[in-house]
């Protein structure tokens, strides 16, 4: 019963997020965390492979190590190469590689039962002892894990072993025989089972990452997992090719031969290869291509999305430490303009950090909505339009009239072309709003990333899509534990996380307890902590949010069908089937 309640809440914060953003068509913008470079097109499926369902990925991902990945490239090929106690679906949660689960009376015990005979892709039994190993690497001070606090912020004894005051045997995971796991949780956490279908919580053979060390699973030999599929080879920026894992548990019920991952950064190139016939499913569709598909081709979709878009302040910088700078600049945006004009995918102008498709326990919007069922104004923020002369005069009283006195701000960014285009309009509404000229730089993917993390940058891109149903799933990012916290926003130092942040923010000390509270509270009162820790973080305008994702994507489905999207729209091809 658990599992179907569950599954109707995931379905149920999904379906409200459709209904604030139907009545437009879909997102354009890159994915969160979906980055690129430029690459030539791909030639279609080799001899032997034709059978092989062809997938743009759109770049090539940093890493797809369950443990260390952090975005959603990463993301959508774990969901088809290994597989965690429970999966997500299109649907919601269900039982995966645990096949049942009892969970006590007090709703802080889980022990998850595995199916019997499973096996990894190389034939060696997987047992719960794999699932041990994993989740405690995850929490291993020495790995630094970006997701680590999605272990040590639930399981006992994770925090202290990850801060070193703690040992890994006091880590609450342990596998009680090799088809048994009992995982003992501080408190009782209401999406829990959600959590265990993520990638953090998803198994690694202890064997193959000691023997190989960091990018174990960039190599076809060493890639072992336990999914529907399996990695055979991998060519650094060109593609990554899988196939069906025979000794899968489910294997009888996988019908694609293989899958074909390109990494055709360049929308429009990736495009033609989709209306040449050669790929047959993609997301990464630039903004000029949307009005033309949406009128002619059937196999375009508007897909809702959890997740924002937005603008990183570091805090840490000698200008934008004034919360009155960081305030001005998002003033200056026009938010109501940027969706119409720029994105042109149906996605909504943001005036908080969590989307409205997210819920309160009693099944409210997060986001308050005017009566079109839209993002109503708060944190300062009009969605409809700029905040021009307050943001002047903020700007004016931060000691910068008209800009005057400024050292030159930059704005970076991945490369893509939608990227590109968003910034460069954010670029010209900060000129013609606050008489600001701001220097665009841009970076490939895995630089970029390392750059943000480690704060080396004025302002920056943002965008982060919902990792499960629950608003925690945006508002963690920020917190003291966090290795996503690009914003440097920090009370304390963090040596394991964020070892280069010296720079401390006495101010978000109250987020971080607003956070804390949430976690050990239900009902209105865990609402009121969550929706305060969102108040600290916009108050003080540690980010600058534009508007809530939608996606766009493309299925050729006179070629293949089956192809699924999970709840939070990772792409899973394990009932997928090509049509002869």
């Amino acid at each position: 019963m658990l599992k179907r309640v569950l599954s109707i809440i995931m379905v149920l914060a999904m379906v409200l997020s459709i209904s604030v953003g139907c009545t437009k068509p879909a997102e354009p913008a890159p994915t969160p965390e979906k980055p690129d470079g430029e690459k030539p097109a791909e030639t279609p499926a080799p001899a032997g492979e034709e059978d092989f369902l062809v997938w743009n990925i759109a770049v090539d991902p940093q890493t797809w190590d369950p443990t260390l990945n952090s975005a959603n490239d990463g993301g959508h090929i774990i969901q088809n190469i290994f597989e965690g106690l429970t999966r997500e679906t299109k649907d919601g949660i269900e039982a995966a590689a645990a096949k049942d689960w009892k969970i006590s009376d007090d709703g802080k015990t889980y022990t998850f039962n595995l199916r019997e005979g499973m096996k990894w892709s190389d034939g060696q039994p997987l047992t719960a002892k794999d699932f041990e190993y994993a989740i405690k690497r995850a929490a291993d001070p020495a790995v630094a894990a970006e997701y680590s606090f999605l272990i040590t912020s639930y399981i006992v004894g994770a925090e202290e072993y990850f801060n070193g005051t703690g040992s890994r045997d006091a880590v609450g995971v342990k596998a009680l025989d090799d088809l048994t796991l009992e995982i003992n949780l501080k408190f009782p956490v209401s999406y829990f089972l959600s959590l265990t279908s993520f990638y953090t919580y998803a198994p690694v053979r202890q064997d193959i990452v000691e023997a190989n060390g960091e990018g174990w699973e960039k190599n076809a030999k060493t890639c072992i997992s336990n999914g529907a599929f399996k990695v055979t080879e991998y060519q650094t920026g060109s593609h990554l090719t899988m196939v069906k894992n025979e000794n899968y548990w489910n294997a009888d019920n996988v019908k694609l031969a293989g899958i074909k991952g390109l990494m055709i950064v360049e929308g429009t190139t990736a495009l033609n290869g989709y209306e040449n016939g050669e790929i047959q499913v993609l997301d990464s569709i630039t903004i000029e291509q949307i009005p033309r598909l949406q009128k002619e081709d059937p196999n375009f979709v508007i897909t809702p999305h959890i997740g924002t878009y937005y603008v990183n302040f570091n805090v840490d910088n000698e200008v934008f430490k004034d919360v009155k700078v960081r305030k001005a600049f998002s003033l200056a945006i026009d938010r109501k303009a940027f969706v119409e004009q720029v994105t042109k995918g149906g996605q909504t102008p943001a005036t908080g950090f969590v989307p409205s498709g997210l819920s309160f326990s009693d099944g409210k919007s997060f986001r308050p909505l005017d009566e079109n069922g839209l993002p109503a104004p708060e944190y300062g923020i009009d969605p409809t339009k700029a905040l021009v002369e307050e943001a002047k005069a903020l700007l004016a009283e931060a000691g910068y009239p008209e800009g005057k006195g400024l050292p030159k701000i930059t704005f970076l960014y991945n490369t893509n072309e939608n990227n590109k285009k968003i910034a460069e309009a954010l670029q010209g509404m900060w000129k013609q709003n606050l008489g600001v000229t701001v220097e665009l730089q841009n970076q490939d993917w895995a630089v970029f990333q390392e750059e943000r993390r480690a704060g080396n940058y004025m302002m920056a891109r943002g965008g982060w899509l919902g990792d499960y149903g629950d608003p925690m799933t945006m508002l963690d990012l920020f917190a003291l534990k966090s290795g996503n916290n690009d914003p440097q926003w920090r009370y304390m130092e963090m040596p394991v996380v964020a070892p280069h942040d010296k720079t401390l923010n006495p101010e978000q000390k109250e987020f971080e307890d607003a956070i804390n509270e949430s976690l050990v509270t239900t009902g209105k009162d865990r609402d009121a902590a969550l929706k305060k820790a969102e108040d600290v973080l916009m108050n003080n305008h540690v980010i600058a949010p534009i508007y809530y994702y939608t996606w766009t994507n493309i299925i050729d489905r006179s070629k293949v069908e089956g192809v699924e999207l999970t709840l939070t729209n990772k792409w899973d091809f394990t009932h997928a089937e090509m049509i002869k």
